[in-house]
């Protein structure tokens, strides 16, 4: 049933991973902090699958509130005693420092599902591709590998599904191939509203829709085509707004005609900057990782101590930048 061309290398490891979940009674599920639609869709669309296919294991998931993403799910916790022999999986998480609930560490036996580029190694078992468009996206691939042995529901379709959404920005970006929008249509095969889902998803508070108008009123763009706003805290305070609000603006900027790549700034409580990059070719990545950070080719994160710092990352961006051309249509 899987849908893609053979990898053996890649079907290896997810035997491998599905004979270890077999083993263990008490499975906890974690994701990287400040989740987001895939890390919630991974984590707890794994955790449906599991629960639907071996109903008598027990199987938590582990981490903060999921706050506005409350739609997509709740989370299951844990209690620490559970963690004593218990198998851990951690989804859509590149490095150790990023697992929210440090108590993952007490687990048995790691496994780690990721999309990122290999930044750090963990786990006994680890499957990284980063060809995936999200770790949503490889959630499901398993499924449609072992579909005799996983079984699907709705719930964990419709999680999966948003976490797709999610990472793609609603199919636009680059990642998004044609397996993606093929294991999307499996996962559509089932009795969830996609229509509803993105709706929800694409729903912003009053707050985030001036974000947004002050975004396009403040946005500058160099001659090379890096496009750049900072937020600070008086702003974040003036528009009665939060860093987490900030999120649902990072994409606006790539609208704009001319922008390349660009950067969201946005000043923390301790005055340094959470920098969220983002290209439409240009590769990124490498630039996040010198300024403490890290994450895809055209995605990244990294953190700037003040102002200084910021121009040094945009001038790095520019650099990259201004021989890119974007392909032909």
């Amino acid at each position: 049933m899987s849908l893609q061309p053979a990898n053996i290398k890649d079907r290896e490891i997810k035997k491998e991973i599905l004979e270890v979940i077999k083993k263990w009674d008490t499975i906890i599920i974690h994701r990287h902090e400040r989740p987001d639609p895939d890390a919630i869709g991974s984590q707890c669309g794994l955790a449906e699958i599991i629960k639907n296919t071996f109903p008598m294991k027990q199987v938590f998931t582990a981490g903060s509130s999921t706050g506005d993403l409350s739609f997509l799910a709740e989370m299951n916790p844990p209690v620490k005693e559970d963690y004593e022999n218990a198998l851990v999986i951690v989804t859509d998480t590149a490095n150790v420092k990023r697992i929210d609930d440090k108590n993952y560490a007490l687990g048995k036996k790691w496994i780690k599902i990721d999309h990122h580029p290999l930044d750090d190694s963990y786990g006994e078992s680890e499957w990284v591709n980063t060809e995936a468009s999200s770790c949503s996206e490889m959630i499901a691939d398993l499924w449609l590998t072992f579909p005799d042995e996983l079984k699907m529901n709705t719930e964990a379709a419709r999680l999966l599904y948003g976490g797709i959404v999610g990472d793609t920005n609603r199919f636009l970006y680059e990642a998004t191939s044609s397996y993606t929008m093929q294991v999307a249509a499996e996962l559509m095969k089932f009795s969830f509203s996609a229509s509803a889902l993105n709706n929800r998803m694409n729903v912003i508070k009053p707050p985030v829709a001036k974000l947004m108008g002050y975004v396009l009123e403040n946005f500058s763009v160099s001659n090379e085509g890096v496009g750049h706003i900072i937020i600070t805290q008086q702003t974040l305070n003036q528009l009665n707004i939060e860093d987490k609000d900030t999120n649902g603006i990072v994409s606006l900027p790539g609208s704009i005609e001319g922008v390349k790549s660009w950067g969201v700034f946005v000043q923390q409580t301790d005055r340094h900057y959470r920098c969220r990059l983002r290209s439409k070719g240009p590769i990124i990545n490498e630039i996040a990782k010198q300024h403490d950070g890290g994450g895809h080719p055209l995605a990244s994160g990294a953190n700037a101590r003040n102002e200084d710092e910021i121009d040094q990352i945009l001038d790095e961006m520019k650099e990259i930048s201004k021989n890119w051309t974007p392909p032909k249509q």
